[in-house]
């Protein structure tokens, strides 16, 4: 047999497999959505086009999902709360503009809770993130603010002393300016490790996130919390988003075949394989 048929079949079987698990399985554990920017003009993976982000969001309420806050979240891990059936948190990462522009009138429309991990030094300085008015606003409607650090250097390649610094002084100004504790941190690529997260916890933060995909569950590590990352500008948009939230076991072991088969060097084989 050529090898480019076996891809071909090699595809096609784990495609209908991957199939069989979306339709027929129930997700176990706590969904939280990860997005990044939610409008109509750049076209990359992490830019959601605002009619595809209010097509989700309807989907959710369709299917019973009632969003949650990140401190809700929080207490029902740590054992100290109960949550709605069916709970999802919705994140976002970096606080781009749009967050507020295009994604903030549809949270509200749906009556849908958020949280924004904010880079601190971005605020009200770049014209594409948000301005402390406009956050002032979203938290008087209800929408949660986390840290994603100071200037999103990623912390596992800085001194253990910029590792602190990027902690300890976004959390220092969001709270200055908000005038409400900053307790969730979002990690910059989402890249952590056994130090990060101790210094995380000794900088008084509750919980951090990766965008490792995954649902959460109680007993995870508070510190390494999965998410599950939301693409868009792709085809099967929500073919995909269905997937992640129906299966996202099966979606992260598609995620580790293809990467693994890229490390291995076989890119061709790699690209076969689907993903949601």
């Amino acid at each position: 047999m050529k090898p480019l048929l076996l891809r071909f079949i090699i595809a096609v079987l784990i495609v209908m497999i991957a199939g069989g698990f979306v339709v027929f399985s129930e997700p176990d554990g706590i969904p939280v959505l990860n997005y990044h920017q939610i409008n109509d003009v750049d076209e990359n993976m992490l830019t959601v086009s605002t009619e595809e982000f209010e097509t989700q969001m309807v989907w959710l309420k369709e299917h019973g999902y009632q969003t949650v806050t990140a401190s809700e979240l929080a207490d029902a891990l740590e054992g100290k709360g109960t949550l709605p059936p069916r709970p999802v948190l919705i994140t976002f990462d970096d606080g781009y503009i749009d967050n507020y522009k295009c994604a903030f009138p549809i949270l509200k429309k749906h009556d849908m809770k958020a949280i924004i991990f904010l880079i601190s030094e971005y605020v009200s300085l770049y014209p594409n993130y948000l301005t402390w008015e406009q956050l002032a606003e979203m938290q008087t409607a209800g929408v949660e603010f986390g840290s994603h650090t100071v200037d999103h250097n990623v912390l596992t390649e800085l001194s253990p002393n910029s590792v602190n610094h990027e902690l300890a002084d976004s959390k220092n100004v969001l709270e200055n300016r908000l005038r409400r504790r900053v307790e969730f941190l979002a990690y910059p690529c989402g890249y952590t490790n056994e130090d990060i997260k101790a210094r995380v916890r000794a900088a008084g933060y509750r919980a951090a996130f990766t965008v490792e995909l995954g649902n959460v569950n109680p007993g995870d590590d508070m510190y390494e919390l999965n998410r599950v990352p939301i693409f868009g500008a792709m085809p099967h948009t929500m073919f995909r988003f269905e997937g992640r939230l129906r299966c996202p076991r099966v979606a992260a072991w598609l995620e580790r075949i293809q990467r693994n088969l890229i490390r291995s060097g076989h890119q061709s084989l790699a690209e076969m394989i689907p993903v949601l």
